[in-house]
């Protein structure tokens, strides 16, 4: 998805509805820098806002996303294409994020296994000692937490049954049995319980 090309289309569209970056801006209920960003490539309109924001520019999701006005005899292709990048931007973010689930869990553990050895090497007093190690437990458990809430969102489980993928709760996630990131859940969708793997790239299209 071409962030620059998208920005010029968004300034050149809101210069056409005789708008300037503060007057669109207070319509969407938003910091003109926002809009700013945009029309300099450095961020993309939020989700939550973009289809208010495309009746105001007068233009479609799909023009937006692609950058440009389409013709309807290119309009269903060009969307196929448009979801397709959504698509593989999705995967791309859920790696980096299970990445970092995976540096969370390292760091979470290490300063855990560090404040054991270090209470039990060094001179503390009894109550520094307790101290060190409920603090390094506290720090363990918040990056656990971290590191389940992550998994829970990037990507999907695929359910060992039936092979759909799905996104279970945070609450099903952190109390399931696991081996890894194949967790042993109940799939919503044959209703049965299996080992289901994470994966980030879907090949159901029923998700």
């Amino acid at each position: 998805m071409d962030q620059i090309k998208i920005g010029r289309f968004i300034a050149k569209c809101r210069k056409e509805a005789g708008l300037t970056q503060a007057q669109l801006a207070e319509k969407l209920l938003i910091t003109d820098r926002a809009v700013s960003k945009w029309e300099r490539a450095k961020s993309m309109p939020d989700s939550s806002i973009m289809l208010e924001l495309c009746e105001i520019l007068g233009i479609s999701v799909n023009e937006l996303l692609t950058g440009e006005r389409i013709d309807m005899t290119d309009y269903n292709k060009q969307a196929e294409l448009n979801l397709i990048k959504l698509q593989k931007q999705k995967e791309k973010s859920d790696r980096l994020l299970l990445t970092a689930e995976v540096v969370i869990g390292i760091i979470s553990t290490i300063i855990l296994i560090a404040s054991i050895l270090a209470t039990a090497y060094m001179d503390f007093g009894v109550l520094a000692k307790v101290s060190v190690i409920l603090i390094s437990v506290f720090l363990f458990l918040i990056g656990v937490t971290f590191c389940i809430l992550i998994e829970t969102k990037a990507g999907y489980y695929k359910c060992g049954k039936c092979g759909y993928e799905y996104e279970p709760s945070f609450k099903a996630v952190f109390f399931a049995m696991h081996k890894g990131r194949t967790r042993y859940l109940k799939c919503p969708h044959c209703n049965k319980k299996s080992w289901s793997k994470k994966v980030v790239e879907t090949t159901d299209t029923e998700t």
